[in-house]
């Protein structure tokens, strides 16, 4: 049964967020919602009839705020501002991200802080509830004065015009698939356009499902940095509480607590306890794992901070105050979004690249203590997993180039009115694909990791580390001679992805944080 999220007067919550983008959840508008999107439309329409011009309602917008708009043409400037601001480009957005978008616009609308009509708030959760999704572009927002072009797509089709995905994700004519589900098109009225395009949206709601992303991976790299400790005949003592604890961040003992649950029992790491063993020290890519993927978890505890805020926030210009002002402001500004945006890709490449490094060393015979050169079945007759650690070479130095922050450039525009933007959109998809980087790099040392494993038989393996590998291995052949490797990394992605991996080693140490 489909799940339903009522928007009130309260923030969406990350969950429902997540329900909506992702799970296909139905959107209703609950009669708190409705009363104050009543109210506040009441004051825009007092606004309107005022012989005093006021912003996005009887003006033009940007650097032509200056003209004062006649009362019959008002309607029309508001179709021509979506008409006009639905200048995407580009490759189409994925589904889930317009979902989010149009979920949390609703939200701000719903507020009663925007001064939208409760048929035209109505109009975006009946898209949401019947699984049409508006066709937006990957280009065209600056993340300043909101998501304008992205926004402008799903205004435009609540108008009836431009193009949607339908339930079914065909590309079909607005306007024919709003007849088909008894929808119909909106005719704006004052400030609707300005009210439905004017929001930092697409980049919250990117922000959050990144964060939701994020946060299984990492419980996925504190897996592959088991796998690999074992495998490489690490040691697990230097994630003992007691040596945590002597730097309490909250992230790092996360991680190394987790570490603790998912090697133990391991016979591999027993079997080099003992006075004959001459490692010193672990390289950093082992043992310092717990302080580089700790430090993620606080960086993604950071931006959760900054998401919940603007969750709770009535982004639009101008806004309606309770008293009834209608006033301009700045809170449009993308800034604390792609801030956060630009900061989570950090450590997303930096997670990779120790990743990365683990891999690496299983494949060279003067680091792995005794396994095959790239754990190849007859090493210069078969290559092994040499190309796969080429390919983690390759997503993990793209990852980098993402590292780099969106948020530092601006590009004047509007004749100058807009002079200072923040890039939060290009931040935010950036981010997107690091996040899908970081799942391909996991997944192929966890591939590498349960190779390396497997040839340390006959030494018993943690039964988490056990658990992981024998579901892998229901997807994916043991060593062996060499194979069309491309179709098991997939696999291995897949497999990670659908959390089938993470749910094999909590079968074993319950639920890792």
């Amino acid at each position: 049964m489909t799940t339903t999220v009522e928007i009130g007067t309260g923030p969406v919550s990350l969950e429902e967020l997540v329900a909506v983008a992702r799970g296909g959840a139905r959107v209703t508008l609950g009669g708190a919602a409705l009363t104050a999107i009543e109210r506040s439309r009441a004051a825009v329409e007092e606004l309107a009839s005022a012989p005093t011009p006021a912003y996005g309602v009887s003006t033009g917008f940007g650097a032509l705020a200056t003209r004062h708009i006649p009362t019959e043409l008002r309607a029309q400037l508001q179709k021509s501002l979506v008409r006009s601001h639905a200048a995407g480009s580009g490759p189409e957005v994925e589904r889930e991200v317009v979902r989010a978008l149009m979920l949390l616009r609703l939200s701000t609308l719903a507020t009663g802080h925007t001064g939208i009509r409760p048929q035209t708030a109505q109009a975006i959760a009946d898209l949401l509830s019947q699984g049409v999704t508006p066709v937006v572009y990957e280009y065209g927002s600056l993340g300043c004065s909101g998501d304008l072009a992205p926004l402008s797509h799903c205004a435009l089709a609540l108008m009836g015009e431009g193009e949607v995905r339908d339930a079914a994700g065909t590309l079909r004519p607005a306007a024919e698939v709003l007849k088909e589900i008894g929808v119909e098109p909106v005719e704006l009225a004052a400030k609707e356009g300005l009210a439905l395009i004017n929001g930092t949206d697409g980049m919250l709601g990117m922000l959050v499902l990144a964060q939701a992303d994020l946060a299984d991976l990492l419980v996925v790299a504190d897996i592959a940095t088991a796998m690999s400790v074992e495998g490489l005949l690490g040691t697990d003592r230097v994630f003992a509480e007691d040596l945590q604890v002597l730097r309490p961040h909250p992230g790092q003992a996360v991680s190394a607590a987790n570490l603790r649950r998912l090697l133990a029992g391991s016979g591999v790491i027993e079997s080099h306890r003992g006075p004959d063993c001459t490692v010193v020290q672990d390289a950093y890519s082992l043992r310092c794992s717990p302080q580089v993927l700790g430090a993620a978890r606080d960086t993604l505890e950071h931006t959760r901070l900054i998401a919940a805020r603007e969750l709770a926030s009535a982004v639009d210009n101008p806004v309606v105050l309770d008293d009834g002002r209608v006033e301009s402001n700045g809170n449009f500004h993308g800034a604390p979004l792609a801030y956060a945006l630009d900061f989570l890709a950090i450590p997303v490449a930096d997670v990779a690249s120790m990743s990365e490094r683990r891999t690496d060393r299983f494949l060279d015979v003067a680091r792995n203590h005794g396994l095959p050169a790239f754990l190849a079945h007859d090493p210069g007759v078969d290559s092994g997993h040499m190309i796969a650690q080429y390919t983690q070479a390759a997503i993990v130095s793209e990852l980098k180039r993402l590292a780099a922050p969106a948020s530092v450039d601006s590009i004047p525009s509007s004749a100058m009115q807009e002079d200072h933007v923040s890039m939060g959109w290009s931040a935010a998809r950036k981010l997107r694909r690091s996040i899908d980087g970081l799942r391909q790099v996991l997944a192929i040392e966890i591939l590498t990791a349960a190779r390396g494993l497997e040839l340390r038989a006959p030494l018993t393996l943690a039964p988490a580390t056990a658990a992981v590998l024998a579901t892998l291995r229901e997807r994916v052949a043991g060593p062996g001679p060499d194979r069309h490797l491309a179709p098991e990394i997939a696999a291995t992605v897949e497999l990670v992805a659908g959390g089938q991996l993470t749910a094999a080693a909590e079968s074993v140490t319950g639920p890792l944080d």
